[in-house]
Formats: C-alpha cells, sequence, structure tokens
C-alpha cells in the first residue's frame, strides 16, 4: 500500500468520536494526521456536543457540526479530498461515500467496509490497551506513519480562562459526580459530598461541582450533604467554560467520564473512582492522576445499569478517594 503522505492531499475532513473521552483519546490521532499533512486544510466534522473542544486544537483548522449521515453528506460535498473516519459506525462511513470523497479511510467495522477506500481490520492485541492506541493502530493499517507516543495534551485558551474567570477565581476542588454511560458508573453521591467537604478544608478551596443539565438533581443531593463552601454549575457552563474550570483546579475528583479525560489532558491532579468499565482502556493518559477501584469478579461489565449490589462501586469508602486525591497532589 502506497504510504498516505504520497497522496499530495490538499482538503481532509477528520470525522470525530461521538464521545467526550474518546474526543481526547484521539488526538494523539488527529495530530499525526497533521504532521503527514503540514500544509493540508483539516477540519473535523463533530457533533455539537463535544465539537468545541477543537477549539483548543491547534492542528484543526476548522470545525464542522455533524448533523446526521444525510446532511453531512451534503457538507462534505466538493469540499474534501479525503475523510478519515475515528467512530467506527456505518453511517460515519456512508457519509463520505455519498459525498464522493475519493479517499475514505477507516476501520472495516459495522459492515462498512465496501464504503472504505483504505479499511484497516482491528488488531486482536489491542484489547485491554488505551484507547490511545486504537486510533493510532488505524492509521499506521491505512498508511501513516505515526508517534510512538501519540500526544493527547490540551492547553486551555486564554480567551476561554477569561470568559470563565469568574468561575476561576480562587482555589477550587471539583467534583464531577454524573457519567453519560449510565448509573453503574456513578460512585455514591455522599461519598462525593465527604471529600469535597475534606478537601475543600484541606486547600481552603471552593467546592464547584460540575455536570450537564440532567445531572444537576444528582449535584444538588451531593450539594445538599455538603458544610463547606460549594457551588452547582451543571448546566449553566459550556465546554469551554468546563475547560476553564478544570485548568488550574486544586484537584478533580470524578467518575469514568469524558471531564475525567480533558481534566488529565489539561494536566489537573484527579482522582477517579472505577467500576463497570474497563479501566485499562479508558484510563486517563498522563502522570498526574489515580484511579480507585475495588477487583470485585463481575467487573468490568461494561453495563449501564447493575443487575445486582453495584458491589464495584459501593465497596470503595471516602477514605480511600481522600488518600488517592492527598497522594497525587504531594506527587
Amino acid at each position: 500500500m502506497k504510504p498516505v503522505r504520497d497522496l499530495h492531499l490538499e482538503r481532509l475532513v477528520v470525522r470525530a468520536p461521538n464521545w467526550l473521552g474518546d474526543v481526547v483519546l484521539s488526538l494523539g490521532a488527529v495530530r499525526d494526521i497533521r504532521r503527514q499533512f503540514p500544509s493540508a486544510r483539516i477540519e473535523v466534522l463533530a457533533r455539537p456536543s463535544v465539537a468545541a473542544l477543537y477549539g483548543a486544537v491547534r492542528e484543526v483548522d476548522a470545525i464542522r457540526p455533524s448533523a446526521g449521515w444525510r446532511a453531512d453528506a451534503d457538507t462534505l460535498r466538493g469540499a474534501f479530498d479525503a475523510a478519515v473516519l475515528l467512530p467506527n459506525s456505518f453511517g460515519s462511513a456512508l457519509s463520505p461515500w455519498l459525498a464522493g470523497l475519493a479517499e475514505r479511510w477507516g476501520y472495516a467495522t459495522d459492515g462498512r467496509g465496501v464504503l472504505l477506500t483504505r479499511r484497516a481490520t482491528v488488531p486482536r492485541d489491542l484489547r485491554g490497551e488505551s484507547e490511545v492506541y486504537y486510533y493510532r493502530a488505524m492509521l499506521a493499517a491505512v498508511g501513516f506513519e505515526v508517534s510512538a507516543s501519540p500526544d493527547v495534551s490540551l492547553r486551555c485558551p486564554d480567551e476561554w480562562k477569561a470568559k470563565a474567570a469568574a468561575l476561576r477565581a480562587g482555589r477550587r476542588v471539583v467534583l464531577s459526580p454524573g457519567a453519560a454511560f449510565g448509573g453503574a458508573k456513578r460512585w455514591r453521591p455522599e461519598r462525593f459530598a465527604e471529600v469535597g467537604d475534606q478537601l475543600a478544608r484541606e486547600r481552603d478551596a471552593e467546592v464547584l461541582i460540575v455536570g450537564t443539565a440532567s445531572d444537576r438533581p444528582l449535584a444538588e443531593s451531593v450539594a445538599a450533604r455538603m458544610a463547606e463552601r460549594r457551588r452547582v454549575v451543571c448546566g449553566e457552563t459550556t465546554l469551554a467554560d468546563l475547560t476553564a474550570i478544570l485548568d488550574g483546579a486544586e484537584v478533580l475528583v470524578t467518575n469514568d467520564s469524558g471531564t475525567m479525560h480533558v481534566a488529565a489532558a489539561l494536566g489537573t491532579p484527579l482522582v477517579a473512582v472505577f467500576g463497570p468499565t474497563d479501566w485499562r482502556e479508558t484510563a486517563p493518559v498522563g502522570t498526574r492522576h489515580r484511579l480507585v477501584r475495588e477487583p470485585v469478579h463481575c467487573a468490568p461489565c461494561m453495563l449501564r445499569d447493575c443487575p445486582i449490589d453495584h458491589r464495584c462501586m459501593t465497596a470503595v469508602s471516602a477514605e480511600r478517594v481522600l488518600g488517592a486525591a492527598r497522594e497525587v497532589l504531594a506527587s
């Protein structure tokens, strides 16, 4: 197969993953694409819920909102020479095929191999490895030169910091008790409250409880159990605001979530409680984090809701999470 650098492409579109954590873990792939095509125009096609994060990725020239496979085909038609598909779905490959893009590259998953001009097979040895290497392996299989150590870091733009100045004022401990995947990923709210109160005292900080609008009832239940200064901002912040809040925070305490990955990419100290998900594949990247999990026989089960007693999460005490937070802060 001819290396992709020999194709002399001028306009590429990268179809972004659909979930925030996956977007962060795929940033190494975006940077490998840019290194291969340093002078090309590279745009990202992304769902509105994650698109704004690419404003902190200087390797991207522009962002296009994804609005479904039919509308995406219309927005891609005549605008690009090639599409690099990071999601695995059939629909993400159908749009550039319908748009008539000459080159369409990605994993041959979900029955979409016939729609691709360069297709990769998912390597068996990636099981149990970080998703960072999942995206890297796809690029290598379709003809890219890839980095040995993919870079998934983020730098919060100054304008995002300025816009969120009121939320960044003073010391802040951040709690993220929600998780879009499902209830099985959520640690107990009373333990978030206990950890938040103690860290607020130790760090002389205000606690900010972050999340989406749908997380607000859960966040309010955490806040109601707390005695120290706290503020619930669920549903009041954009993705840019959230990034600015996490940047420079004392520490984040979180479930396995997209917020966790954004904080890790910024270099913010964090503690993540893992339960039903595979910590080997979706752990944050970097060194300023600690994972707390209970090694029960049924984890990782990958279920959205626990059918038994949620032992993987209920067995994790506030004391263990506090100890991990103190350790990562001391290091």
